[in-house]
């Protein structure tokens, strides 16, 4: 017996209806695989550009302003400082991973970089690291002054010609002297916000500076065997645990005895801020630093200083938010 002709009809509609469908899925899919590159692409660029980084040193790079002025900064030298700044550290960070691609593939903690899982071309790499460079000096020229762009240019070829390319891989002390460039942006912020340098500078410099060896160390130490395998000799890889804090607690000294000359041109909030931070900050390396000595005559490693990593973090950014508050008070 036969279909009825309705639905006869009914399936003729159906099959019709699934042709189109099909038809403009296999139309869409090209179309969807080629934003998918595409976004896969932005993101491997951006990761180049290491953002978590780029984010701390404008941390420090926007109070400072505030320090400078006296005040609330100019809208102008702020969109300056906040986007030249970030292209400055993304085109370093990026010629940084050009350099160090054949580490980072050794290393755990590295080897999701794009280099390493090949997203990006090395060459494309160099490229994008040399261009964001050139925009960042151009744009702090053309906006705020000579000193600032110089300052940024200095502190791009030390990041990738002086640290990354000559003490990384030869020194134990160059987690220390890579923190020139690492304190550079409060130098930068306060150049391009007054067109000269001054003392409070200096200490602002000094606070960052001294703070990246107990910072970074503390990472490194929990990380020492990617160190050790990708031959990189910093210092938690070629001493013990012990030194390496003991160092640390040096420079955390000097980095809050920095931190407390500041009062002068930060004021009596500021301060305050700065010597509770300092003591929370001293009170934990110190611990380290005694567990370190107990743990190593029992003969074990088992510190951990992740701890001291995060507090770091926290460390840095109250004191340079209570350097913006400080000043708005003066």
């Amino acid at each position: 017996m036969g279909c009825p002709a309705s639905l006869r009809a009914e399936r003729l509609v159906l099959s019709q209806v699934s042709a189109v469908n099909v038809r403009y899925e296999t139309a869409a899919a090209p179309q969807q695989r080629q934003r998918s590159r595409a976004s896969t692409t932005v993101r491997a660029y951006v990761a180049l550009c290491k953002p978590r980084i780029v984010e701390l040193l404008l941390i420090t790079a926007v109070p400072t302003l505030f320090l400078a002025y006296r005040g609330l900064p100019s809208l102008l030298v702020t969109v300056v400082v906040v986007v030249g700044g970030a292209l400055a550290a993304g085109s370093a960070n990026a010629l940084n991973c050009y350099i160090d691609r054949d580490i980072d593939e050794v290393m755990r903690r590295t080897s999701s970089r794009p280099l390493v899982r090949h997203t990006v071309a090395p060459r494309s790499a160099l490229i994008f690291g040399a261009v964001l460079g050139v925009v960042a000096v151009a744009l702090f020229a053309a906006a705020t002054n000579l000193l600032a762009a110089g300052l940024t240019l200095g502190a791009i070829v030390y990041y990738v010609v002086i640290y990354t390319m000559l003490l990384k891989r030869h020194t134990s002390q160059s987690t220390l002297w890579g923190g020139v460039c690492g304190a550079a942006p409060v130098l930068i912020a306060w150049a391009a916000a007054t067109g000269s340098l001054s003392w409070a500078a200096a200490l602002l410099f000094g606070i960052v500076f001294f703070w990246q060896p107990p910072h970074f160390w503390a990472l490194a130490i929990k990380y020492r065997e990617d160190y050790r395998r990708a031959g990189i000799p910093m210092l938690p890889v070629v001493a013990p645990v012990r030194r390496v804090l003991a160092e640390s607690v040096v420079y955390s000294w000097l980095m809050v005895t920095a931190s407390l000359v500041l009062w002068h041109w930060a004021g009596p909030v500021y301060e305050t801020v700065a010597a509770l931070a300092g003591a929370s900050f001293l009170a934990e390396v110190h611990r380290l630093h005694r567990a370190a000595r107990r743990d190593e005559a029992g003969g074990g490693d088992r510190l951990v200083t992740m701890r001291l990593f995060h507090l770091s973090l926290v460390y840095l950014t109250v004191v340079f938010a209570a350097v913006a508050v400080g000043a708005l008070l003066r």
